[in-house]
């Protein structure tokens, strides 16, 4: 899980970018801006999807936050 996440993110950050590219470079004319954004929204879900599963099978667990006193 520890590097799962990471990659997920840079995946989505990947996507958001690719998005940009494309409205920029396209001006609108071309539907891959919105196939972007769409895959970006289906990877964000996928990796909330993942992070609730592997909370519930105990992979990994929460610790709050911790106060140093």
């Amino acid at each position: 899980m520890n590097w799962i996440i990471p990659i997920a993110f840079l995946l989505i950050l990947g996507s958001l970018g690719s998005a940009l590219f494309f409205m920029m470079r396209d001006k609108g004319k071309s539907s891959k801006t919105v196939y972007s954004l769409m895959l970006r929204i289906g990877l964000s879900i996928v990796l909330f999807a993942g992070i609730w599963v592997a909370h519930t099978l105990g992979y990994i667990q929460s610790t709050g936050i911790r106060v140093s006193a």
